[in-house]
């Protein structure tokens, strides 16, 4: 079962109940310019705090963890944040449209108590970076807070929890901010005990799935372990992976697997989670679509004769020309499939999968046959690793890899040298099984839209 609580938390006093100057996309999503536009709109912008300025070597003293720490401590001296006065469950609603449609995505803000993935409490279904790992933990050690909410989701197969929102978000909201796609996000504050004790029943039951944050969450089970250590007088953890393997080997002693939260009250023991259902008919996944930058001598047809080893190529649309998701109508979700387009301008080409591969004997990873069916793994393990040199487990070659979460914007951003693969959204059954597997999809399987603002509510870990 997963322990959910409520809590303080910290929130803007001094701007009044429209939080959109002041509020940021997550920070994995926030280059330097858009960083900069940002600080211009107002100095007190929640991405001083997620992303501060100075150097990331945490051993130098203009370190931007020593930044990040003194603008988190003035800011709340201050008083321009200011801590609710009740522990307290935030419920938060975000609307708009995407693509001509209306959404509207609801979910419960709270502490879950951090337990180990081996635990099958809290499920991940992406695999994670060190180094942004490492910039994590360092933030969250100087700070000793939670700047931001992760994504979680929680079964609800009846729906109770659609009656919980409708009922709590009648009155007016305490604070709104619009983001620069329009979505509106708006926060109520719930602190009556009983609405609190009937929201927690609903959600303790669950399992908790990880959306977005996975990079957060580990953090956040590294500093775990690191002030338990602090607390007890014991050697601290030399750095975040030894800090990681400490919380994977903490256990309750029961046999269960846990690792004890249910006996600790302390801060540092929950993360800051945004909770929504699994089972909500509006939760919406788009794709991320992937630019890799080839070598100069690269050769396109040599590349595409190799593909058709295992693909049927075909061409279907000019590039940049309608709707490229067009090109995907009457191919199975079953098929592996994505477009492709070998150089700016040029006819986008569809591989489909050979329908006679076997992927359980081309793909050697140790792994289910749900996982090798992703197309983002065929995509992974088929193409990108065999046939352009990229790796999960080669740094140097992920340098040569990037994202974009609109195929327009891939398209029409890639260079001679750059091969653009249009993806179609990973299902949310497929995320569910191979997270129940114990299993982790590769880097940027899914995009959970519309992406949590940063600012709405802070949470402190001391």
């Amino acid at each position: 079962m997963a322990q959910i609580r409520p809590f303080a938390a910290w929130r803007y006093a001094k701007i009044g109940r429209d939080l959109s100057a002041v509020t940021a996309p997550p920070y994995d999503v926030v280059p330097p310019e858009m960083r900069t536009q940002l600080l211009a709109r107002d100095p007190y912008n929640a991405v001083a705090l997620e992303l501060p300025s100075g150097s990331e070597d945490p051993s130098a003293p203009d370190s931007r963890y020593v930044q990040g720490k003194a603008t988190w401590d003035e800011w709340r001296g201050s008083g321009f944040l200011a801590q609710d006065e009740h522990p307290t469950i935030y419920v938060l609603e975000q609307s708009g449209t995407y693509q001509g449609r209306a959404f509207r995505r609801r979910g419960f803000i709270a502490e879950v108590a951090l337990e180990p993935f081996s635990a099958g409490v809290v499920l991940p279904h992406e695999q994670t970076l060190p180094k942004a790992i490492g910039d994590r933990f360092e933030l969250i050690r100087a700070t000793e807070a939670n700047l931001s909410q992760i994504l979680g989701l929680f079964e609800d197969p009846d729906n109770v929890s659609i009656r919980l929102f409708d009922e709590l978000t009648v009155r007016p909201a305490d604070a709104e901010a619009t983001d620069a796609d329009g979505v509106l996000s708006r926060l109520w504050s719930v602190t009556d005990t009983a609405v609190i004790d009937e929201i927690v029943s609903l959600l303790a039951p669950s399992r908790v799935f990880i959306a977005d944050g996975h990079h957060r969450y580990k953090t956040s089970l590294a500093y775990r372990e690191y002030r338990r250590a602090k607390a007890a007088g014991e050697p601290v953890p030399s750095d975040v992976t030894e800090a990681l393997a400490s919380a994977e080997a903490a256990t309750c002693g029961c046999g269960c697997g846990c690792s004890g939260s249910a006996g600790h009250e302390a801060a540092y023991d929950f993360i800051m989670v945004a909770l929504v259902s699994i089972d909500d008919p509006e939760l919406t996944i788009l794709p991320t679509h992937r630019v890799v930058r080839c070598a100069n001598d690269f050769d396109s047809d040599g590349f595409l004769a190799e593909l058709r080893q295992r693909f049927d190529v075909v061409g279907v649309a000019e590039g940049g020309q309608g709707d490229p998701y067009d090109a995907f109508v009457g191919i199975s979700e079953d098929v592996p499939a994505f477009l492709i387009q070998t150089s700016p301008g040029s006819p986008l080409l569809r591989a489909t999968l050979h329908s006679d591969v076997s992927l359980d004997e081309a793909i050697s990873a140790d792994m289910s046959l749900s996982w090798k069916s992703l197309d983002v793994t065929v995509l992974a393990e088929l193409i990108l690793n065999p046939l352009l040199g990229i790796s999960i487990n080669d740094r140097e070659s992920l340098k040569r890899l990037s994202f974009a979460k609109d195929p327009r914007q891939a398209l029409s951003q890639a260079t001679d040298r750059d091969l653009v693969f249009i993806m179609r959204a990973t299902r949310l059954d497929q995320m569910k099984t191979v997270s129940l597997g114990g299993e982790v999809m590769p880097q940027k399987s899914t995009y959970f839209y519309p992406k949590l603002l940063t600012g709405l509510v802070f949470r402190s870990t001391e």
